[in-house]
């Protein structure tokens, strides 16, 4: 949406072409390895003894990565039907 304010054209992002279904897959990818980062976090905090308000910083760094993959998935596989 920013760069469309600047003139670009970025629809090929919400198409369904090889080349954004390939960006979806590696968006998706960021979004699972980030999904593995936070359990690191939360295990290596319980390990540390974390204070207790920690746990809600993990647990919603773990809920905002779970809807980041959920919502990166539902368009990788909206991008694939529509081909």
């Amino acid at each position: 949406m920013l760069l469309s304010l600047f003139g670009m054209n970025i629809s090929f992002f919400n198409s369904s072409s090889p080349m954004s279904i390939g960006f979806s897959f590696i968006v998706a990818g960021l979004a699972a390895m980030n999904l593995a980062l936070d359990f690191d976090f939360i295990e290596r905090g319980e390990k540390a003894g974390l204070p207790k308000h920690m746990e809600w910083y993990a647990a919603f760094g773990l809920m905002v990565t779970i809807v980041w993959l959920y919502l990166e998935i539902l368009r990788l596989l909206a991008k694939l039907r529509d081909r």
